[in-house]
């Protein structure tokens, strides 16, 4: 079956994120600061924010653990927004361009639903999606195959029909192993390529 709609990832596909982008501001020392997202602030610790897990929860837990890093700690939310560079240009313009012939087009993205809601208002073209299935809204995560057959549902078209687009590869290992056609992202140049040669553009 060729594909005939597309599912994009949001984070560092269309939006830029890295925490790094706040917390260089609040370490003088890249060591430092790469230690405490290591070991702090960590990926998993985040990826339960993800799936659902209260962020005030989860800077209880963790400020509990480590109460000399409190006001860092706090920032990593309360502050989530320096995390953001903006919009991924060369994406943005495929997805409008998309958009313009017509291509049903659905987000799935790893995020907080708390964070994402005060995110959303400032990408207008996220309106584009017909819909967008946010991991912290529906306490599934990637790449769980069980959010991919959530998508699914939303989408009502089979694995096959769909072409998934992210960033993080064992995400596009678990779409793959469900029949979906799936572009691991590199730059907006090769996702062009992808998309001409499966006659999207």
């Amino acid at each position: 079956m060729k594909p005939d709609t597309v599912v994009f990832d949001l984070g560092n596909v269309l939006i830029g994120w890295d925490p790094r982008n706040l917390y260089r501001k609040l370490f003088a020392d890249e060591a430092a600061m790469e230690a405490f997202l290591a070991e702090i602030c960590t990926h998993d610790w985040n990826i339960q924010q993800d799936a659902g897990r209260p962020i005030r929860e989860a800077e209880t837990e963790l400020i509990a653990r480590f109460p000399d890093q409190a006001d860092r700690i706090r920032a990593y939310y309360g502050r989530f927004m320096e995390m953001l560079s903006g919009p991924i240009a060369g994406t943005v313009t495929l997805l409008e361009a998309l958009h313009a012939k017509g291509t049903p087009l659905y987000a799935l993205t790893n995020w907080s639903a708390e964070t994402f809601a005060l995110t959303r208002p400032n990408f207008p073209f996220l309106e584009l999606f017909r819909d967008i299935v946010v991991s912290g809204e529906i306490g599934l995560v990637k790449p769980d195959p069980a959010i991919f057959r959530h998508l699914l549902q939303v989408v009502g078209r089979p694995a096959p029909a769909c072409f998934f687009i992210d960033d993080n590869a064992a995400n596009i290992a678990s779409a793959r192993a469900l029949g979906f056609s799936a572009h691991h992202f590199a730059s907006p140049a090769a996702l062009h390529r992808d998309l001409e040669n499966l006659g999207f553009l």
